[in-house]
């Protein structure tokens, strides 16, 4: 009897302390976070952890393919006996340890569970604000505060948030992040065509003849948005040596600067505005050489040391074009184009790269005939409303006369005929039509693209509202006297960002590769190609609401 109580009390404890290990299993954190160690990438890392380097990736959006050394990432606590690190400092058999896992960083099963499948996430990092946050992903800051009630008390370092719902096949990329390393003085070369010399003689009547007014105001505009931007920099503890050059008239004044050898120890030069000047000075220079400006002449740039800061026109049509193939379900899409043969072959190229989407089989063409597109040609091309397709109008022209009629036809769509007597009156046929356009043009009256829910291609966006804006017209206001031009921001926007990127003390083609940047109004992706010049590809998609607003769609 004494030994059956026994082994009952025995059994109990056994149950007990199986249940208490079951529990304490349970409740452990699913996932944890782990210090990447020198010469790892994510690839090597997922491989040991036995997982696909897409899935780490997932778990990690905000972290790129080679991290830096001591990058925290989110990795599964089931596969960290896996990882073994090399090192001189470590035993053979290092796995993770506790030093590696911080607390306050690991995330509940129950949560990870939840925000990696649905969620894009972000880790919060020194110098991130709800501004640079939003503007990134492309979210409002309401947004942010309703999935994640806690930033009501602000953005704390080195917590995780939720961003967005996640959208299959949406790749994220990777934000620069703004950092100044220690002892890193900089010294910078500004060429702009101020002609000063030239204007002192002149008489004040004759000095903007020719249209040289608009030269003027564009050098002298850029030039005071650069000079903020170093005052900025500068506020922020970088020491900067600003050199200005005026190289006066075209091909000029820019071989005395060659030869008198003043930009041999600049750690970047901005500047020739004009493509020729430029290319000759890729051929002796040593230093990167920033082109601040677009001009049609870029393509033909091929010097490594050249850095295109505006996005070639190609790309725009890359961009629309992604973004309607990304987002196709059903609908129905007519390209326009004019009657030039440059137009038509265009058009037949849009049609071709959008059939070679899965689910696209026809893409319509019209051109204009006699310099005009008849309604009925559009509406015999067109799906109505009944049949529950929306249409999807590529403007592929140039030509403002053309477009602007074809938005017209869009528009407004004819009444039935009126019936004969004894006849039922015909109802009036609807289409739903959305346009899209690879720039926008100011001939055609916002009004009617608002009607459109017209989608364009740009490189430039400004939130008036954002701090970073708000900040930058005041500066600029209280020290010219004027709110700033295109090109006052463009001179600030590119000068802020290529001494920020200087300023890490890395080489400036290294930081192409970590991450974009968004300024004022200009959002930076540099592409380096293999031997050959750097090129931003940084677009934005921008969408006009009824309202005549226009929110950003990428």
């Amino acid at each position: 009897m004494v030994g059956i109580k026994y082994m009952k009390h025995f059994k109990f404890l056994v149950i007990v302390f199986i249940l208490s290990i079951a529990v304490s299993c349970g409740q452990q954190k699913k996932y944890i976070v782990y210090k990447v160690k020198q010469g790892e990438t994510m690839r090597s890392i997922a491989k040991k952890l036995q997982m696909k380097t897409k899935d780490l990736l997932r778990l990690n959006p905000d972290v790129r393919r080679r991290p830096e050394p001591d990058t925290e990432i989110f990795i599964p606590r089931k596969n960290s006996e896996n990882l073994v690190v090399s090192s001189d400092n470590t035993s053979k058999n290092n796995s993770i340890k506790s030093t590696d896992v911080k607390k306050d960083t690991i995330i509940s099963v129950e949560e990870i569970d939840t925000i990696t499948d649905d969620y894009v996430l972000h880790k919060v990092s020194k110098g991130d604000t709800f501004y640079s946050i939003t503007r990134y992903y492309n979210v409002l800051e309401s947004e942010l505060l309703m999935l994640n009630p806690e930033l009501s008390e602000g953005l704390k370092l080195g917590a995780t948030i939720k961003i967005k719902k996640r959208v299959d096949g949406e790749e994220i990329d990777l934000i620069y992040k703004d950092t100044i390393a220690d002892d890193t003085p900089l010294k910078i070369a500004l060429l702009l065509p101020f002609r000063a010399e030239t204007l002192d003689t002149v008489d004040v009547r004759d000095v903007f003849k020719d249209g040289d007014r608009n030269l003027a105001n564009i050098v002298t505009d850029f030039y005071l948005g650069a000079e903020l931007a170093v005052d900025s920099l500068r506020n922020q503890g970088l020491q900067i040596e600003l050199s200005v050059f005026d190289t006066e008239k075209r091909n000029t004044k820019i071989h005395e600067i060659i030869e008198s050898k003043v930009l041999e120890d600049k750690d970047a030069i901005i500047g020739s505005i004009y493509s020729d000047e430029t290319k000759k000075l890729a051929s002796v220079v040593s230093a990167p050489l920033i082109f601040p400006v677009f001009s049609k002449a870029q393509t033909s740039f091929s010097s490594s040391k050249i850095v295109k800061t505006a996005p070639d026109k190609h790309l725009y049509k890359e961009k629309l074009l992604s973004h309607i193939t990304k987002r196709y379900t059903n609908q129905n899409i007519i390209v326009v184009g004019d009657s030039t043969t440059a137009s038509i072959t265009q058009i037949k190229q849009i049609a071709n790269i959008l059939k070679q989407h899965d689910s696209i089989d026809v893409v319509h063409e019209i051109i204009p005939h006699y310099g005009y597109i008849a309604q009925e040609r559009f509406l015999k091309m067109m799906q109505p409303d009944t049949t529950k397709v929306e249409n999807w109008v590529i403007i592929a022209t140039t030509n403002d006369v053309v477009a602007a009629d074809a938005i017209n036809s869009l528009i407004s769509f004819p009444d039935p005929e009126e019936p004969e007597e004894g006849e039922e009156p015909e109802e009036k046929i609807n289409y739903t039509v959305k346009l899209f356009g690879f720039e926008k043009s100011d001939y055609v009256n916002n009004n009617k693209l608002a009607q459109l829910g017209f989608v364009y291609v740009t490189d430039t966006y400004i939130d008036e509202s954002s701090v970073m804006a708000k900040n930058f017209n005041k500066q600029y206001l209280k020290k010219n006297k004027a709110l700033p031009s295109y090109y006052a921001t463009r001179g600030f926007d590119v000068t802020y960002d290529i001494l920020m990127r200087l300023a890490s003390g890395k080489k400036l083609s290294r930081t192409f590769s970590d991450g974009i940047s968004y300024r004022v109004e200009s959002k930076f992706d540099y592409n380096k190609r293999i031997f050959g010049i750097s090129e931003n590809r940084g677009l934005y998609l921008l969408e006009f609401q009824p309202d005549l607003s226009i929110i950003r769609v990428e």
